[in-house]
């Protein structure tokens, strides 16, 4: 079996900002790598992150994958007080939960940081300390409804990619993490450097805390009929093409009163709320490449013109699509914005 050994340590001087991730078997890999490898990355554009990973045992810890993680500082190494604490999670997370020396491990590092962190299932470990009581928080959107049944004082949000709720941010799964290291990074050091980190890692700038965990494709309930399925491609394949219901009917060949049915009974939603979520899902993406002009992001978004797609915009963020592409390039969104992905309202 392979193992990772951590060379995040810093220098260890009294201005590094101390990060200690908590180490345990069975935790999943990326959890711990992708966060780790943004601070460390940080340090070579000025942060001074000193991170280091403990085990409650001391010992190192076997991931999910097999590989495994060095426990590289003792819990009597650390300072009494550290900046940030971050939890990773394991799948499983009961056996976790369950394990007495881990969450007592969790439990008093959480009162020696400044901010108290989570990734994907590390949420159920802060919600077992009890943390996480009354606060909101999010974690993987497949164990949500788990983490909400197991602690029903959680105000559970499935929804986010990271959810901030005082000094305590939950994230969701597995590369969310990246995004909330991302984003702790420009909290500390601006934005400027965290642009810096993702351009060096390969990765786009953090999504934003509002920011949706799912693609508008995987957001209806699955279709089953091929028609539907059909209806879907044409629309996510081109939508600049004209996806009225009778257009989309007359090209399946079917009533546009059959399609209509069958894709609202199919996916929840009609087939000109879907078209839209589309449009702007794809423009999203064109704006926040920031190579584009608004007017051609609506022309190859499908949306004919940039007055249309303003008014999309509005409705949907509360924001312009300049306001967007704008905050997009932050990871912190102000308290007035919440950028995420709420179905456009229009039918």
């Amino acid at each position: 079996m392979g193992r990772v050994e951590p060379t995040a340590r810093g220098a260890g001087h009294s201005a590094d900002r101390i990060v200690v991730i908590v180490a345990f078997d069975q935790v999943q890999l990326l959890d711990v790598s992708g966060p780790l490898e943004v601070f460390t990355t940080a340090n070579r554009y000025g942060a001074r992150y000193d991170v280091r990973v403990v085990s409650a045992t001391g010992l190192d810890a076997l991931t999910s994958c097999g590989l495994r993680i060095e426990a590289n500082a003792s819990i009597e190494q650390l300072p009494r007080h550290v900046d940030t604490l971050l939890v990773p999670g394991r799948r499983d997370w009961q056996h976790a939960t369950a394990d007495d020396g881990l969450i007592s491990l969790v439990d008093g590092l959480a009162t020696r940081a400044r901010r108290v962190t989570s990734v994907c299932a590390g949420a159920f470990l802060l919600a077992r300390t009890g943390l996480l009581d009354g606060r909101r928080a999010t974690t993987h959107w497949e164990l949500a409804p788990e983490l909400a049944t197991a602690y029903p004082k959680v105000r559970v949000e499935p929804d986010p990619v990271f959810v901030r709720d005082g000094h305590v941010v939950t994230s969701a799964g597995v590369t969310a993490g990246i995004d909330l290291a991302l984003a702790l990074v420009e909290e500390d050091h601006g934005a400027d450097v965290a642009r810096e980190v993702a351009r060096q890692l390969v990765v786009f700038m953090a999504r934003p805390d509002g920011q949706s965990q799912f693609s508008i494709r995987m957001t209806p309930q699955p279709p089953q009929h091929p028609l539907v399925r059909r209806a879907m491609d044409e629309i996510t394949t081109d939508p600049t093409l004209p996806h009225g219901v009778d257009a989309l009917a007359a090209g399946l060949g079917v009533s546009t009163r059959h399609l209509a049915r069958l894709f609202r009974q199919e996916t929840g939603m009609t087939l000109g709320r879907y078209a839209d979520a589309v449009r702007v899902e794809a423009a999203q993406v064109l704006l926040s490449s920031g190579t584009t002009s608004v007017e051609e992001v609506a022309q190859q978004a499908g949306f004919g013109s940039s007055e249309t797609m303003r008014r999309v915009f509005q409705q949907t963020f509360g924001v312009s699509p300049t306001v967007y592409r704008a905050r997009f390039r932050t990871t912190s969104a102000p308290a007035t914005e919440q950028v995420a992905l709420p179905l456009p309202s229009s039918c």
